[in-house]
């Protein structure tokens, strides 16, 4: 018989063969501190306008080439547990901002990055926490007096434009005043009277071919099908939308039809085919022009809507028909009827179109009801056009955010550097060991305007100092980094129309500060076995196999 082993005394005991335990500051807390460094110093050469591309192949081999840290983040697939608290506050501000994910990882990575330090000297994790804490609440009681930009009446176009030129530069820098037209344009033609502004209704369609230049905003949708019959185009023209094929009905019981001649055959197939006729000749009798399926179209039934002079034009998601019916405000039907006249959607004009190589059927409404607008991006490859999509994407974001708050502050790292002002000011009236705590909270927003500097070529500290003594004058409260300058120099943010929005910084804030006091407050790290993991080895002598 074996001799067993006794566990070590303490967690190890309690827990099945293989679980880990790292406990303590120089195994847990320097370890994630470590880790989410590490993290955040990846993400960081990827902020601003000048940022660097990262190149992921994911786990399905598929590359992406962006500076897009959603993207980036998403497609990872972070493993270590502290990084990943990190990577849900990120994904909690893209949720609730849409923009605005990479502020959070790197002020999260330079927060922890000033904790270390703290700890080195011997204050507590506890302590370095709570100065967080108080640094949050003076930063965000702080932020409503640096707003410098309030936008009322976000039907203006030119308005629009305005402010959220900036959240498209951060991605594509030198295209973004043509993204922030078709942006703005398409938003603002969808706004309804009342209710909030739903980011879905704002679709895009990327067509490989020609230049950025060719793109479009389209009131309406546009598919990339062709359509199933002979009918093209039609204008003006009354909608009926099924979700199920069209085509001779089944029926809904199985039976056996016995046929004993050659009559009783073609009669029973006319039948069919005459109950199918009148049925497409009832919808065309209702005024309507295009016929729309969520299933097949099948051929007998093509044969009578080419009679009547129908379009058919079939979409296989469920998710587009129902775009499609808000797009043309029509009542999705489950099965062939004759629709009422309340059912029917109206659209000024379908029809099929060549982009490129590729053939697309666009419906297009011209009219101030129009719910939908699509913007038909054009390129050259298909990574172009996915970059293009997600600078958009922050720009429809940034849309739906001024719609509830309107409130911006200054760009270009003002916001930043004034904050890092205030709060080592306030520092000195701590009396606490708080005080060193909020004082390196002030020191990490440096990161921001530094890389911006760095990954614009100039030098941080510099740039860092020269906004430092900027904001200790009066009226300096605006001024930034300009990145466009040939010598490092500042800019104010507010005459270049650099505006970041309120809503960013405040979430972006409230979840970095949140994720670093976690992961702060974490004294152990406890990993038990995996299930379906490897067994452990028998010991040498066990009487098993006896």
């Amino acid at each position: 018989m074996a001799l067993s082993v006794p566990k070590a005394p303490g967690v190890a005991q309690m827990l099945k063969d293989g679980a880990r335990m790292y406990s303590g500051l120089e195994e847990a807390v320097y370890r994630n501190i470590s880790a989410c460094k590490e993290f955040s110093q990846t993400m960081r050469s990827a902020y601003g306008p000048n940022g660097m591309n990262k190149m992921i192949i994911n786990h399905i081999e598929k590359q992406f080439v962006t500076s897009d840290a959603g993207t980036i983040i998403r497609e990872l697939d972070v493993e270590h547990p502290a990084a990943k608290l990190i990577v849900m506050a990120s994904q909690m501000q893209d949720a609730e901002v849409g923009d605005g994910t990479n502020f959070v990882v790197v002020l999260a990575g330079a927060l922890l990055e000033s904790a270390e330090e703290l700890l080195r000297l011997g204050i507590t994790t506890a302590e370095i926490a709570d100065g967080y804490e108080k640094a949050l609440n003076k930063s965000l009681e702080i932020l409503p007096t640096l707003v410098c930009h309030k936008i009322e009446d976000y039907r203006n176009v030119d308005k629009v434009k305005e402010v959220i030129r900036s959240a498209i530069m951060s991605k594509q820098y030198g295209q973004e005043d043509f993204l922030t037209d078709l942006v703005s344009k398409a938003c603002v033609s969808i706004l309804p009277d009342e209710g909030t502004f739903n980011v879905d209704n704002i679709r895009i369609c990327k067509i490989l071919g020609s230049g950025l230049g060719a793109s479009e905003v389209v009131r309406g949708m546009v598919f990339k099908r062709f359509v199933e019959g002979d009918v093209t185009s039609a204008e003006k023209a009354k909608i009926v939308i099924f979700s199920c094929p069209v085509d001779i009905i089944q029926t809904e019981t199985k039976g056996t039809v016995l046929i004993k001649s050659a009559d009783e055959l073609l009669n029973f197939s006319s039948g069919e085919e005459s109950l199918l006729e009148n049925q497409i000749k009832a919808i065309a009798d209702t005024g309507v022009k295009v016929v729309v399926s969520g299933g097949k179209v099948g051929d007998m039934a093509l044969h009578f809507l080419n009679k009547y002079g129908l379009m058919a034009v079939r979409l296989n998601s469920k998710f587009d028909l129902r775009r499609l019916s808000r797009t043309v405000n029509a009542t999705v039907l489950p099965r062939i009827t004759t629709p009422s006249q309340e059912e029917l959607g109206y659209c000024d004009k379908v029809c099929v179109e060549e982009l490129g190589d590729t053939t697309i059927v666009a419906f297009r409404n011209e009219g101030k009801d129009s719910r939908v607008s699509t913007i038909v991006i054009r390129g050259a490859t298909d990574n172009f056009m996915d970059d293009i999509e997600r600078a958009m994407d922050d720009g429809i974001n940034n849309f739906k955010c001024l719609t509830r708050d309107g409130r911006y502050l200054p760009g270009a790292g003002a916001i930043e550097i004034e904050l890092a002002t205030q709060l080592a000011a306030y520092a000195d009236t701590l009396p606490g060991l708080d005080q060193y705590a909020v004082r390196k909270f002030a020191n990490a927003l440096e990161v921001f305007p530094k890389a911006l500097a760095e990954n614009s070529g100039s030098n941080g500290t510099d740039i860092v100092n020269q906004l430092y003594l900027a904001h200790n004058s009066e009226n300096g409260k605006n001024i930034g980094f300009d990145i466009e300058a040939e010598k490092a120099t500042t800019i104010d943010a507010v005459e270049a129309k650099l505006f970041d929005l309120y809503q960013a910084k405040f979430w972006g804030l409230k979840y970095a500060v949140g994720a670093a006091t976690t992961i702060l407050k974490v004294d152990q790290i406890i990993m038990a076995k995996r299930a379906g993991g490897p067994k452990p080895r028998q010991a040498a002598g066990s009487d098993d196999e006896s």
